[in-house]
């Protein structure tokens, strides 16, 4: 899934991965320390992540928390509550996990920095792709995005007041939704366009996958919810 230079690498797991450890509704790879796990199948799972996808260094995790905040990666010693990270240096694997949020990949078309959010409805409307973005300090154009497995509109139904959100920060987030029989579904791929688009952004990839429906792929908060893992996605710089 890499239209990105060739510097750049990106990673989103699979749900099931030969060697995993987790069991049961968690079968088998979650990455999640958060979601009641045990904590020794978690932890054996992030150490065969780093071995079999041969990560320059293990992740940087963060406390997600639906924010618009953004971090940098090489900085945080420890983990710190946020929803993004960006880095400017090479072998730092920036990380986000989810099971139906968007994770928006970012880097510039230099391949000189990397970043990844967690957008999901609040986060997305909150402002945590602009933020993200600026954490560039680059024109738009020349920025390169990939939006990761999300939940498709289909499946995604949220009440009056989210569209209402969404409304009241930009009219052109009208076409982010459809009403079916009084009820409303967001299209979180087109939303987080809407946002790219505003800062100029043209070169954007994925958006057709659906964590909900895709159940031998990927994990589902909607679907399977307290009992559901957690996905994660990752970027990094490599040297040529």
């Amino acid at each position: 899934m890499n239209f990105f230079p060739n510097n750049v690498k990106l990673l989103s797991t699979p749900r099931i991965l030969e060697g995993g450890s987790s069991e049961g509704s968690f079968n088998n790879f979650n990455l999640a320390l958060h979601v009641n796990d045990k904590k020794s199948s978690v932890l054996a799972n992030r150490d065969l992540l780093l071995r079999c996808y041969n990560l320059p260094s293990a992740p940087v995790w963060i406390n997600q928390t639906h924010s618009n905040k953004s971090v940098d990666a090489a900085s945080i010693s420890s983990i710190v509550d946020a929803d993004a990270s960006y880095s400017k240096k090479l072998g730092t694997v920036c990380g986000v996990l989810t099971a139906d949020c968007l994770p928006v990949f970012i880097c510039n078309k230099e391949g000189t920095t990397v970043g990844i959010a967690h957008a999901g409805w609040r986060g997305l409307v909150d402002g945590i792709i602009e933020s993200l973005i600026e954490s560039f300090n680059c024109k738009g154009e020349d920025l390169m995005v990939h939006l990761g497995p999300a939940i498709s509109q289909l499946s995604f139904e949220v009440g009056g007041e989210v569209k209402s959100q969404y409304l009241s920060k930009n009219k052109n987030f009208e076409s982010c939704f459809i009403d079916l029989n009084n009820k409303y579904y967001l299209d979180l791929y087109e939303a987080a366009r809407v946002v790219l688009k505003s800062f100029g952004v043209s070169s954007i990839s994925g958006g057709d996958r659906c964590t909900y429906k895709e159940s031998d792929q990927y994990f589902s908060y909607r679907r399977d919810g307290k009992c559901s893992g957690r996905m994660a996605h990752l970027i990094w710089m490599e040297r040529l």
